[in-house]
């Protein structure tokens, strides 16, 4: 994964997958797109090779460039696990959310008078009422 990070680090060999998720393209094809040597972009080519982003097949003389989407698939998973709420975090965010809700629910209610909560407080507190 270390090597994959490292080929797509650079905006050229970035350029190039994009150029290659659409269609396979010789390194001349490639070349012709960018404002740089056809030595510099084999090297990226060789690069994004070696890291596994693309393969080449002969073509008669020419080498024709194919992206692999595998070794991508796994550094976004990897960047979506480091990225993601941890898993508690997700947990307590909605206990958050569901703090505040009862808070304001509780601003929003007209104050009561104090009434027991307990069937039995409730009918001590009616006896001490009516005495």
């Amino acid at each position: 994964m270390d090597e994959v990070a490292g080929a797509v680090a650079d905006p050229v060999r970035r350029e190039i997958l994009l150029m290659l998720r659409d269609e396979r393209l010789t390194a001349g094809q490639v070349a012709e797109r960018f404002a740089i040597s056809r030595p510099a972009v084999s090297r990226h080519l060789r690069v994004l090779r070696e890291a596994g982003l693309v393969r080449d097949t002969a073509d008669g003389r020419r080498r024709v460039y194919e992206l692999v989407t595998a070794p991508l698939e796994e550094l976004a998973g990897w960047l979506g696990r480091l990225t993601a709420p941890a898993g508690w975090q997700h947990h307590l965010d909605a206990l958050e959310t569901e703090v505040h809700r009862t808070r304001r629910e509780r601003r929003a209610q007209p104050e009561r008078s104090e009434k027991p909560h307990e069937p039995g407080q409730r009918a001590q507190a009616e006896q001490r009422e009516s005495a």
